[in-house]
């Protein structure tokens, strides 16, 4: 069966024209019938085209300034047409409706006006609304409709055009209705979004998927939806994977708590940190950094606070790692970090990241807003008769940092602006404190004045009484436990110090 029609006449009705001429002078060639409206009418005129007014098709001028152009049953009469079915045909000459086999449409930029910071009365008046009926009439009609929605597909509807010689097939104008529903659903869900402020409705629609080489193991299938272009700007490597993308989210979001401070460097494996410092230089902490744990740093993802010079890239450059992010690099260290090809080198932009975490779950979706609270000294309440030092508290804030970022149940010991070791996804805070003491000794930390924060608070003493024999001297937890008491009491009765911060930080 033979399903390409060829097209007679067209209707042209777009906001953006980039693309557009070359598309107009090939329907001229082949002697198409034009009809437009507005803008997109004179535009056309202005390539010497003719075209055919669509109020001389409807007698309606333009009204309402520009509110109402196409919206008339002699348009969508011509468009919704089924030129199999009898009825449709005896009604088409009856009421003289003239037949549209093709709807190019560029709908009014909606969400560019919102992002602009553009007033309420402008961004209404962006919202189209012959354009998308025009894209949903000729989209349902696609087995004698050829839809053209967007300027993205201008090239797309060319190609088809010039080699089937002037017609399209089915197949070609199902792909293209398919298109432009994704195009009406997400317009729709732009203006819902703007408008709505009812948390309990959830919608999103998100383009241009980036098919991954696989998902989390070679056997699953991986897709990343997001404007990775926006966030980073890529001097060096191969394709980022799954798992990197995930690690990269981690590292974005870990130093993020450090925006401010002076140069600090971490080191994330599998979407926790094994080495984070701060120093007065980058190099220095990028050293002290990977001495938290060299082990794990091994194929790890690098990120930095601030620039990347020479002398740090140095030291980075024996290890292998996949990526090295950093908001700029000096010039020569970028040429010596790209010696290993496949290395990749990011620098990232300054991009605010949602405010919303949303995830799979059963068979439905969890969406939370993003733990946005950081530990400061405001928040800190001394519960034990010894306070902190000035330099107990400031290592208590950092290990707070690096706490909030690590997956539940987790202990974080630090010490100097350095983290000595971590224990990570613990089914029993014991056993996370006991993982982060053995990490640290196999890597020769002394623990005598380091300290010790907590995810969430301690139901017993037990972990307060770990961390005394271990040397640990400070303590950072959120509190809340019925029995907050007993490790109060003994941190009373050894002289350590500990503050609450009232706020949990789990990370599942």
């Amino acid at each position: 069966m033979n399903t390409a029609k060829s097209i007679q006449s067209a209707l042209i009705s777009v906001f953006d024209k980039t693309g557009l001429e070359p598309i107009v002078k090939a329907l001229h060639q082949n002697s198409v019938t034009i009809y437009s409206t507005g803008g997109t009418e004179a535009f056309i005129k202005d390539l010497g085209i003719p075209v055919v007014a669509v109020e001389d098709v409807t007698s309606y001028p333009s009204i309402l300034g520009g509110r109402v152009k196409t919206l008339h049953p002699k348009v969508f009469g011509g468009i919704l047409n089924r030129q199999d079915n009898p009825s449709d045909v005896q009604q088409m000459e009856e009421y003289n409706i003239p037949q549209i086999d093709l709807v190019i449409v560029d709908l009014y930029p909606f969400e560019k006006t919102v992002a602009s910071g553009a007033s309420e009365a402008d961004i209404i008046e962006k919202i189209d609304i012959g354009g998308i009926s025009l894209i949903r009439a000729a989209a349902k009609n696609f087995k004698d409709t050829v839809i053209v929605p967007s300027v993205e597909e201008y090239a797309l509807f060319l190609d088809f055009y010039t080699n089937e010689k002037g017609a399209t097939t089915l197949e070609q104008r199902k792909l293209l209705a398919t298109k432009a529903f994704h195009v009406s659903s997400n317009y729709d869900t732009a203006i819902f979004n703007y408008f709505n402020t009812d948390e309990t409705y959830y919608k999103a629609s998100v383009a241009n998927g980036q098919t991954l080489r696989y998902g989390e193991n070679p056997h699953q299938k991986g897709f990343f939806f997001g404007d990775f272009d926006e966030m980073f700007t890529k001097l060096n490597g191969k394709e980022l994977s799954y798992n990197n993308l995930l690690d990269v989210d981690a590292a974005v979001n870990l130093i993020g708590e450090f925006k401010n401070d002076l140069p600090t460097f971490a080191i994330l494996k599998h979407n926790n940190a094994c080495g984070i410092a701060t120093r007065p230089s980058m190099k220095e902490a990028y050293v002290d950094a990977l001495a938290g744990d060299p082990t794990s740093a091994f194929g790890g993802v690098l990120i930095a606070n601030g620039n990347i010079d020479l002398a740090t890239a140095e030291e980075i450059h024996s290890l292998f790692c996949e990526v090295i992010i950093a908001p700029s690099f000096d010039e020569d260290a970028v040429e010596l970090l790209k010696g290993k090809k496949n290395r990749i080198i990011l620098v990232l932009h300054n991009v605010a990241l949602p405010e919303k975490q949303v995830r799979t779950c059963l068979n439905g979706i969890l969406i939370q807003e993003k733990d946005n609270v950081t530990d400061n000294k405001e928040h800190l309440t001394v519960v034990t008769k010894l306070a902190p030092t000035e330099a107990e508290i400031n290592d208590l804030l950092f290990a707070s940092k690096i706490c909030k970022h690590t997956k539940s149940n987790t202990i974080v010991l630090a010490k100097n602006a350095q983290l000595y070791a971590s224990g990570t996804g613990q089914t029993s805070r014991v056993d996370a404190l006991r993982q982060a003491i053995d990490k640290a000794k196999s890597f020769n930390f002394d623990l005598k004045g380091a300290v010790m924060a907590s995810d969430a608070f301690f139901p017993f003493p037990d972990c307060v009484e770990i961390a005394d024999h271990a040397g640990i001297t400070a303590v950072i937890q959120p509190g809340g436990s019925i029995k907050d008491e007993l490790s109060t009491n003994y941190c009373n009765e050894n002289n350590m110090a500990m503050v609450f911060t009232g706020t949990r930080h789990f990370k599942h």
